[in-house]
């Protein structure tokens, strides 16, 4: 009797499968999925993958993200390009006759010395980080001994340059980007992306990366996590020289959207330097015509007086919307005395509700509001194993789609893959955590079928969702990058901006 019960679920099964697929032929494979799953008997009955955490989420996730109704057609990019040489971190250093040692954090290198310290202290804590090198003959010096060693790989550079080449891969979407390009960034740049003259140089600007895999050992070092760390003695972006090129081809180009980024960049230069190009990037900002969405995306930083002057000194309010991670949000809060300032660093995972009551802070004493001439009302924030966006209401549109389709594209460019590929991805985020710390949040259990939680806070809203972490990530490079330019991609902002 139970035979013949398995064979006639099986022949339904069958039978309304075939008629999906007869009268929808062009269903969309989440569609199907979806249907799949809502339909499946069991784990026996199940299509790889369907039935664990990871392919619920992933099959949610391509149901919820859609394009917005409104679309961006041209987007400025500026102004911060270079060309990354991507190779292992420790094989890099032994070939520079260096050995293993204690690890020590330098806010600016100087040395072969100080690279490998600053290197092993984050390898350490699987932290990304990205530095300048001051001393030019030593660091040319380094570059070629990169550039030219086995299994070195160069791609596009530069947070601008590769949120540009992001938006490229659209190919219903234009994109300006102005930054330092050199022949070999040139060449390496999608056919879609339009430099303008002024933006192009004899000599490329060369970033070097330096690439660990998690539980990598060097002597007593092992990584806890697979990431990168970065350096240059690049001048051409630290004194953001492109600004104004940027700034003045906006007028022809008639962007409907524009993403700054290279501010970090800046650590190099004199405090004096600082303010005084920090005064010009508010003005060009400010020159941008009413109406168009100016994207911050931030970087590594350790310079606390130049992130203060970033917050306070009008750049804030004169940005739309920032993208960030957690080493940038915990040095902000740092930096501008926010809440939560007194944690050194993070202990493991980011406490969401630690995020969230910064990113609150952010848009509630620098956002936009009746009584603050101000124009950020849009914050995305990424770590490894979730993504949180946070808007002032009445202003974004299409932000579930965001936060997930951002939180997507981590999974499938840290794997190389298309799409997400459930055996190599697993879910890491906390299965249940508070939503705020300084006031009565609520407690969140996720629910890998519902994979984006809102909550709300006086007029603020949250979007989260939990990332599919790559087990053995092929790049880390950029994902931050692609991360904040797929979550603009899928945001529609309202008219009246």
């Amino acid at each position: 009797m139970a035979l013949w019960r398995g064979s006639a679920y099986a022949g339904f099964l069958a039978l309304a499968v075939g008629c999906v697929f007869l009268l929808e032929p062009e269903l969309p494979g989440s569609a199907l999925r979806s249907f799949w799953s809502s339909l499946c008997l069991g784990p026996a009955s199940a299509p790889p993958g369907a039935v664990s955490p990871e392919g619920r989420l992933a099959a949610a996730w391509d149901a919820l993200i859609v394009r917005p109704v409104r679309r961006w057609r041209r987007v400025a990019v500026g102004v911060n390009a270079c060309v990354d040489v991507v190779l292992s971190g420790v094989k890099l250093l032994q070939a520079l006759g260096l050995s293993p040692g204690n690890g020590k954090d330098h806010s600016v290198l100087h040395s072969r010395n100080d690279l490998k310290e600053a290197f092993i202290h984050f390898m350490g804590k699987g932290a990304a980080a990205e530095r300048f090198f001051s001393d030019k003959e030593t660091f040319h010096d380094i570059a070629q001994v990169a550039s030219e060693f086995p299994g070195a790989q160069h791609y596009v550079g530069g947070n601008a340059a590769l949120i540009g080449q992001k938006f490229a891969a659209n190919s219903d979407l234009k994109v300006l980007l102005c930054g330092p390009v050199g022949p070999k960034l040139h060449e390496l740049l999608d056919d879609n992306v339009f430099v303008p003259p002024e933006s192009l140089q004899e000599v490329d600007e060369f970033h070097l990366i330096l690439e660990y895999q998690s539980g990598e050992e060097w002597g007593q070092l092992k990584a806890p996590h697979a990431n990168r760390f970065i350096f240059s003695h690049d001048l051409s972006n630290g004194a953001m020289n492109m600004l104004e090129v940027f700034v003045s081809s906006l007028e022809e180009f008639q962007p409907d959207l524009v993403v700054l980024s290279g501010l970090h960049m800046m650590e190099g230069q004199s405090k004096e330097l600082q303010r005084k190009r920090l005064l010009e990037v508010v003005t060009s900002i400010s020159d941008i015509p009413t109406g168009i969405p100016v994207h911050l995306e931030l970087a590594s930083m350790t310079n606390r007086e130049l992130m203060s002057s970033i917050v306070h000194q009008q750049v804030f309010p004169a940005v739309t919307s920032l993208g960030l991670n957690e080493q940038e949000l915990l040095f902000l809060t740092q930096s501008a005395s926010g809440p939560h300032s007194s944690l050194s660093s993070w202990n493991g995972v980011p406490d969401v509700g630690i995020v969230s009551d910064i990113l609150f802070w952010i848009l509630k004493e620098h956002g936009k509001s009746k009584s603050r001439a101000s124009d950020l009302t849009r914050i995305h924030f990424h770590t490894l194993v979730y993504h949180i966006l946070a808007t002032v209401d009445g202003h974004w549109a299409n932000q579930l789609a965001a936060v997930a389709a951002g939180a997507r594209v981590a999974g499938t460019q840290a794997c190389a893959t298309e799409t997400i590929d459930t055996s190599r991805v697993s879910l890491r985020a906390p299965r249940e955590f508070m939503t705020s710390h300084s006031e009565a949040g609520s407690r969140i259990v996720l629910n890998p079928n519902k994979p984006v939680v809102e909550w709300y806070r006086e007029g603020i809203s949250f979007y989260f969702t939990p990332v599919l972490v790559c087990k053995d990530p092929i790049r880390t490079v950029g994902l931050g990058d692609a991360i904040s330019a797929e979550g603009l991609f899928y945001s529609e902002v309202h008219s009246h901006y």
